[in-house]
Parts: structure tokens; C-alpha cells; sequence
């Protein structure tokens, strides 16, 4: 067993903790920077994990979020396959999967998150999860045209998995127990058009419905519906949420509260160690202190640089607005703020059938503004909402309700 030389040490190399690793070498800190990965791979991006590598015509590649000369280059040590097994929050040393102990002078945990398990798929072994690029490629072996996919979840990652499998000609049954698609963080209009969207490509949905048991045929996973309906299925995606990842957090005895607890800076309640990405949640001044964590692309870029410079003494504030967005088939989502926050709703009808729902609050400030529409129609507008957003803004209703109103006047205002 050996022990490094202390220095600054990250457990996560997925998008955020590399981020992080790189952002450390940018701001100046010139120690060790270790970068602890479970996967083999380089760390990459997951957004294409259930579009680009289920449905592209090549053999896919994960999307690299830094290649090995980038590593190199910034002198950041990446050990692949290699998992932190505890902390010793007194000595400061992370025991590794290696039979290695490091030493570090601040530690950031980018532990992720992990798809939430249904009992009733545990023992069918024709039942999956999405969540590495692995499974990514397990899946896409099983996706081609007449093929029989049932997806339980109707929330992001099952409906673009249900989109990519129909691209390729599959037959998608989604299964959702609530009683929509979206239920989480999309307003209703919203998801009555993708899901117009999805029953217009041919998949079928079963909404509203429980499920009673799943078990393996012959050569089908057969799934009974609480109503007593059953879908057969050659394979079934489990796609009902993710979790965060808090097993070696909780061991060392760090605060939890819906991942990771973290303040306002991702500190955790150990001053030396640090939390970003899916794994933490933390107080969002935007939002009065709410506590929340988030799931997206943008906010682990966000949290891995912000952690970086905190890890330095730095002592900023999470101040980004919530961002979140999704494309299924030709269709592009956009999110910005926390629509569950809004009392009043307006919309703003755009050219192709695109629209924006804006979220107020009680006093008339400008919360969320939700979009779709093909392609990228509504990302310009949804990015000048997300600035009114963090500048608090309370735009006059009637002014966004037109779209005749250029939202780059509102900001000027």
C-alpha cells in the first residue's frame, strides 16, 4: 500500500470532476491533482448516451470530455477503474480499490448519480439501465428494426431511449404509472406536445398504469399491468429516475439531505471536503435558499468549475440559473429556472408551432420559461429568459405573452 503526495483529490471523473481537474490547473493551483474514475473509459459526456450512441449509423465513441493529451498536458493523474472505497476524514486520505491510500488537501466528491432500481426488474435478465456507455452499447446491440421495447418511465431518458429505438424501427410501448409523461419539472402543454410527437413516430403509450409483476418467457419479458393488461417485449428499459450516489459520503459521516448536502459554495459539512454535480444539492439564492439538486449536462460543467475554485479559496456562491434540455426526434425542449416555483403562466406562441411558458412568481419576477419547438427554435429566446431570470426580473405579462416583444428589449429595460 502507498501514499501519494498530498494534493487536491477528486472521486468522480465524469463530466464534473473533470471539469474540475482541468478548472484547478486554470486557476493557478500547481499541487497533484488526482482524478479517481470507476469507468475504463476517458471521462465523457451522457447526454449522447441515449441518442447518438443507440441510433448513429458508425460504431459510436464516447464523446470525450478531455482526451488523454489534455490530461497529460494539465498534469492531472487519471486512474481508470479504480473506485474510493472510505474516507478517513481525520488523517485526510482516501483508501482506493488499488490498495492505495491518497492524502489530500481538499477532496471534491463528483460521485454522480445511479438509474433507480424497480424490485419487480431485478431477476428478469432481459430488463436494463441506462447510465455508462457501457450499457449504452449493451443496449444498441439489441435495437433494430421489428424489435419489441417496452420502456418503464416516461420521463427524459425514457422518452429519448423510446425516440432513438423508433428512429431505428423498433416497437416501443413506453409505460408511465403517473398520470402524464414529464411529470417532473415540464408543464402540462409542454408534454402533451411530445407526447403527441411520440404517438405521431408510433410509439404507444400506457399512462397511468401500474405494474403488477415482470418475469422472463421463452425468448420475451412479459410485463402485467396492474389493470391486467400485459405487454411482451424482447427488451425492457427501466427508466424511472437516478439517485445519488452518497454511500461513500454517508460512510464518512458528511451531512445528507437529497444527495450530498452542500452550502451555497459546495462545501460539504466537512470544511475540507467538497460536493458538485448529481450527487449534492445546495441552497439556490435565485430561489430564496430552496435546497435542490440537479440533474443536467450544464450544471456539472457549472458545479466542477465552481467547486475547483472554491477548493482554492475562492469563496463564490452557486448563482447560475437551473438549465435543462432534451431533443427527441426533431423536436428540441429548453428549460431554464424552476417552473414548480411559478403561480401565473404565460405564453408566447412562435412560428412551426413552437412556444415558451413563462413562470411568475406571486410578485411578478420572472422564475422558469419553458420552450419547444423544432429543432433549436426556441434556444435564443430561452437563453434571454434565463438572463431576465438571474436578474430577477419582473417583466410586464402582456409583454411576453406577444411575440412581437424582442425579450433583448425586456433585458434592456
Amino acid at each position: 500500500m502507498t501514499q501519494s503526495p498530498v494534493g487536491m483529490v477528486i472521486v468522480g471523473a465524469g463530466e464534473c470532476g473533470a471539469r474540475a481537474a482541468i478548472a484547478l490547473r486554470e486557476e493557478g493551483y500547481d499541487g497533484p491533482v488526482t482524478l479517481i474514475g470507476a469507468e475504463a473509459h476517458l471521462p465523457y459526456e451522457r447526454p449522447p448516451l441515449s441518442k447518438d450512441a443507440l441510433c448513429c449509423a458508425e460504431h459510436p465513441r464516447p464523446r470525450e470530455v478531455a482526451t488523454e493529451q489534455r490530461l497529460a498536458d494539465a498534469d492531472v493523474t487519471l486512474l481508470r477503474s479504480t473506485r474510493a472505497l472510505s474516507i478517513d476524514r481525520v488523517s485526510r486520505t482516501v483508501r482506493l480499490s488499488t490498495g492505495d491510500t491518497l492524502g489530500y488537501e481538499r477532496l471534491l466528491l463528483a460521485t454522480g448519480a445511479s438509474p433507480r432500481r424497480l424490485a419487480l426488474a431485478e431477476q428478469p435478465g432481459r430488463c436494463v439501465y441506462l447510465r455508462t456507455y457501457d450499457d449504452a452499447l449493451a443496449i444498441r446491440s439489441h435495437l433494430h428494426s421489428g424489435i419489441r421495447l417496452a420502456v418503464i418511465g416516461g420521463g427524459f431518458i425514457g422518452l429519448e431511449v423510446a425516440a432513438s429505438a423508433r428512429t431505428l424501427g423498433c416497437d416501443v410501448t413506453v409505460i408511465e404509472a403517473q398520470p402524464r409523461i414529464l411529470m417532473r419539472g415540464v408543464p402540462q402543454d409542454i408534454a402533451s406536445v411530445m407526447h403527441a410527437e411520440h404517438e405521431r413516430r408510433g410509439t404507444k403509450f400506457k399512462v397511468g398504469q401500474g405494474i403488477a409483476a415482470i418475469a422472463d418467457g421463452p425468448d420475451t419479458v412479459i410485463i402485467e399491468l396492474a389493470s391486467g393488461e400485459r405487454v411482451d417485449a424482447d427488451l425492457c428499459l427501466v427508466g424511472i429516475g437516478a439517485v445519488p450516489n452518497i454511500d461513500l459520503a454517508e460512510a464518512a459521516g458528511l451531512a445528507i439531505d437529497n444527495g450530498i448536502a452542500a452550502d451555497a459554495g459546495l462545501r460539504s459539512s466537512d470544511p475540507h471536503i467538497f460536493a458538485a454535480g448529481d450527487c449534492c444539492s445546495f441552497p439556490l439564492a435565485l430561489y430564496d435558499g430552496r435546497r435542490v439538486r440537479l440533474e443536467s449536462w450544464r450544471n456539472a460543467q457549472e458545479q466542477g468549475a465552481l467547486a475547483a475554485r472554491n477548493m482554492l479559496g475562492f469563496g463564490e456562491a452557486h448563482a447560475a440559473v437551473p438549465w435543462f434540455w432534451s431533443d427527441q426526434f426533431e423536436l428540441g425542449l429548453r428549460i431554464a429556472g424552476l417552473p414548480d416555483e411559478a403561480v401565473e403562466v404565460v405564453r408566447r406562441d412562435l412560428d412551426d408551432g413552437a412556444f415558451i411558458l413563462f413562470g411568475l412568481a406571486a410578485n411578478g419576477r420572472l422564475v422558469s420559461a419553458s420552450g419547444i419547438g423544432p429543432g433549436n427554435a426556441v434556444a435564443r429566446d430561452i437563453r434571454l429568459a434565463e438572463m431576465l431570470i438571474s436578474r430577477r426580473a419582473s417583466p410586464p405579462p402582456d409583454m411576453l405573452a406577444s411575440a412581437g416583444t424582442r425579450l433583448k428589449s425586456l433585458l434592456a429595460a
